[in-house]
């Protein structure tokens, strides 16, 4: 009885402190979007997304150029790491299963994960920016989908190895190629979890700073040319909320509640799809 009094304690006792960290992580969670929304929220204008920056010091101005240049460097990284993420985590899945080289991708992969961005930033810019001999918007989406791509590697290798064998042993004595079996089969049982890798991936980057200091730096003007140095909204966020004048804290306020939002806007989308298309 004494032993089993001492259990039922100590389960209590680690049930309170779950409880408690729980709540303190929420806390601390609402407390910094309370903060960024009341901030944030109330320094939005048309003016922010319909404008080009101004002089330092002078008043008015936006950031149209970050938010164009921030599409382009995101939409570049998404284009060049799901396809590598998702082939990837097929090979290993797959044509590499149970294989040591898979193994081996598998662990190099779960270490990408951890690894601070600011060394894929410091990396890139040794093997891409310094060989170039100047920074690139092209530059800085390479880096973030050196980001995206263990991600979207692991998850799809996850995803994939959920499906039974059985529904593969079928298409095969049917006489299915393996390619059509991992198309029509796998991926359509697994394509729940692709698109949340998917969606994971892209929020992994939406926030990413340090890489693009490295690499696409940022610009003054707004530019299209991917092979010159683009400004972004996240540097610029940096260097507005690093600056000395009120007008680059409010408009760095109203970046940062939109990236969240942005995040949060694609969360939710990409959820109601899934529940939609693969509801039954």
């Amino acid at each position: 009885m004494n032993n089993r009094k001492k259990r039922e304690l100590i389960g209590k006792l680690f049930l309170s402190l779950s409880v408690f960290t729980a709540f303190l992580g929420i806390f601390w969670l609402l407390f910094i979007l309370s903060d960024l929304i009341i901030k944030g929220a109330s320094a939005i204008n048309w003016s922010l997304f319909s404008k080009n920056f101004v002089p330092p010091g002078l008043s008015g101005g936006g950031m149209k150029a970050a938010f164009i240049g921030q599409l382009i460097i995101v939409s570049i990284a998404v284009i060049i790491g799901i396809p590598f993420g998702l082939l990837g985590g097929t090979f290993i899945a797959e044509y590499g299963r149970n294989s040591k080289i898979a193994k081996l991708i598998s662990i190099f992969a779960d270490l990408m994960t951890s690894i601070p961005s600011i060394v894929v930033g410091t990396f890139v810019y040794a093997v891409m920016v310094k060989p170039m001999g100047h920074f690139s918007a092209l530059a800085g989406a390479v880096a973030l989908a050196v980001i995206m791509i263990p991600v979207m590697l692991k998850t799809t290798e996850n995803m994939l190895k959920l499906v039974p064998w059985s529904l593969r042993e079928a298409a095969f004595a049917l006489g299915t190629p393996y390619y059509k079996v991992i198309f029509q089969i796998v991926y359509k049982n697994a394509m729940t979890g692709l698109l949340t890798g998917t969606i994971l991936s892209v929020a992994r980057i939406a926030g990413e700073t340090a890489p693009l200091l490295f690499t696409s730096l940022n610009n003054s003007f707004l530019s299209f040319n991917i092979n010159q140095p683009m400004a972004s909204l996240t540097v610029t966020i940096y260097r507005y909320a690093m600056g000395p004048y009120d007008n680059w804290h409010q408009m760095a306020w109203a970046a940062s509640f939109v990236i969240t939002l942005f995040v949060l806007l694609t969360t939710i989308t990409g959820r109601l799809i899934i529940k939609w298309r693969y509801k039954k």
